[in-house]
């Protein structure tokens, strides 16, 4: 019979979901991550809204059109995707296979219901909900961006409210102060750690 190897310690590459509201700082907050020069590979969702004035393609998004989008769904290239606000978004599927076959931690940023639908799909996924401090913290984090009128941030805002009740569906809570973002990201790398050390570790499946 052969004997179990107690000092086999090898550790499976962990796929980390970051989601919650819109607002609440989650490209800020894998971006940060990302020019700490933290070892993960982070996956570019696919959308067909227009880039913001800032945004990179290949970089913050694929952006696509709605045609191409609609494509990909068709044949079956999405881990999961969503219409949110009127607008795609999605998950490709086998950046996240590559990545995790050359042994990287992935790191992806969705929405909350694309969170649920990745929960679904991938439940030895790492899920953290990334929140503001408050509402009304929020409501000044939308209005300040500018990309929406008064109505579209009062939609978000509700939205937001409802989302927030999905919270016990989620491994962790960090909030992302206004001025406090680098706390917010060793939070994060600190439930990374602490996965990696489980006794009982998770294996995803793809």
């Amino acid at each position: 019979m052969e004997k179990e190897n107690l000092y086999d310690f090898e550790r499976p590459p962990l796929l980390i979901v970051v989601s919650g509201p819109s607002g609440v700082g989650k490209d800020s907050l894998v971006q940060q991550l990302e020019e700490r020069g933290c070892p993960f590979y982070f996956v570019v969702t696919a959308t067909d809204r227009p880039p913001r004035p800032d945004e990179v393609d290949g970089e913050d998004y694929f952006f696509v059109s709605t045609e191409a989008f609609k494509r990909m769904i068709e044949e079956d290239e999405l881990l999961e995707h969503a219409v949110v606000y009127g607008q795609y978004k999605g998950v490709p599927k086998q950046q996240v296979r590559e990545a995790m076959a050359s042994g990287k931690d992935v790191v992806m940023r969705v929405d909350v219901q694309g969170a649920e639908t990745i929960q679904e799909i991938v439940p030895q996924a790492v899920l953290i909900f990334l929140t503001a401090s408050s509402e009304r913290e929020l409501e000044e984090r939308l209005l300040e961006r500018g990309d929406d009128s008064l109505d579209q941030v009062k939609r978000r805002i509700a939205t937001a409210r409802e989302e927030m009740k999905k919270l016990r569906h989620f491994d962790y809570v960090v909030i992302n102060r206004d001025g406090a973002l680098n706390d917010a990201v060793d939070d994060v790398l600190a439930i990374i750690r602490a996965e990696h050390c489980r006794v009982d570790q998770r294996e995803v499946r793809l």
